[in-house]
């Protein structure tokens, strides 16, 4: 599935060339503006010497500290207005460097609530993503249309999944909630070794995987569409991470079957993860 793209966008090639002069052009105008204020701070002192040798009427000590003083904060002054006036122009272009250029994760703009999520909206959906998780290029699954995982932990990931709903109009058609989480369990993995051993940590023997299903839940939206929402623990035998919360919120709209799978390692859900994977999953919604 190819990542749908927004407009029309230049070449690459173009657009650097357009940056790579505007950052030029700001920083010849910061040192055309130094060498003025060279000559005027030049101008300044030249005066200044002026007035303080006169052998017959010799300004006070106090007078000549005032008129440094002056001149000081001029320059102070010309510099801070010199520094910020190239700063806004260089910071600009390479903010529009970041919009022209960024992948999909930095189209979104800014955090726009204090919850710490970013309202995301595409044609077909919309939802809160975390603003700490990044756009991820990975495929893990057949049919990903977008996939974003947590800039601090690859292991908390999430994605979504479009694919033909086989003629049904509405989640429902699937058949019950546990029906439809059979259909994809290709999303929580299958065990690949094959073996003997003994029934161990509340695994059964010959296995040494477990999925267990924390809690299932419906809901629909205001437009009436209904969704089937899950919330599953994966474990291993050998205990990594405690194991792997898996959220799943399935809904159909136009003939699509839409799944927004989840997943966030088991210690990092009880550090606060849980709250953007939650805010996440209830958040999706179909247009």
């Amino acid at each position: 599935m190819e990542y749908t793209q927004f407009g029309e966008r230049p070449s690459v090639a173009k657009k650097n060339w357009k940056l790579t002069l505007s950052v030029a052009l700001n920083i010849s105008l910061f040192a055309g503006l130094c060498v003025m204020w060279s000559y005027q701070t030049n101008d300044v002192a030249a005066a200044i010497s002026s007035k303080v040798v006169t052998p017959k009427a010799m300004a006070p000590v106090t007078n000549c500290r005032n008129v440094r003083a002056g001149a000081e904060m001029t320059k102070r002054n010309m510099m801070a207005g010199l520094g910020a006036l190239a700063a806004t122009g260089v910071a600009g272009q390479f903010n529009k460097a970041k919009a022209d250029y960024g992948d999909p994760a930095n189209v979104f703009g800014k955090t726009t609530n204090s919850k710490g999520f970013i309202p995301t909206k595409r044609d077909e959906y919309s939802f809160l993503l975390p603003s700490k998780w990044i756009y991820s290029s990975e495929r893990d699954y057949d049919d990903i249309v977008e996939r974003y995982q947590d800039n601090f932990d690859a292991v908390n990931f999430g994605a979504i999944i479009k694919k033909p709903a086989g003629g049904k109009n509405s989640v429902e058609q699937f058949g019950s909630p546990e029906e439809f989480l059979k259909s994809c369990d290709f999303l929580f993995g299958k065990q690949a070794w094959e073996g003997e051993t003994k029934s161990e940590g509340g695994f059964k023997p010959g296995s040494v995987t477990a999925v267990s299903l924390l809690d299932v839940s419906e809901k629909t939206d205001k437009k009436g569409t209904k969704y089937y929402q899950y919330d599953l623990l994966s474990r291993t035998a050998d205990g990594d991470e405690g194991g792997r919360h898996k959220l799943v919120t399935a809904g159909v709209k136009n003939g699509n079957l839409y799944i927004l799978f989840i997943q966030v390692g088991d210690k990092r859900w009880f550090k606060g993860v849980d709250k953007e994977a939650l805010g996440w999953r209830d958040s999706f919604t179909l247009a």
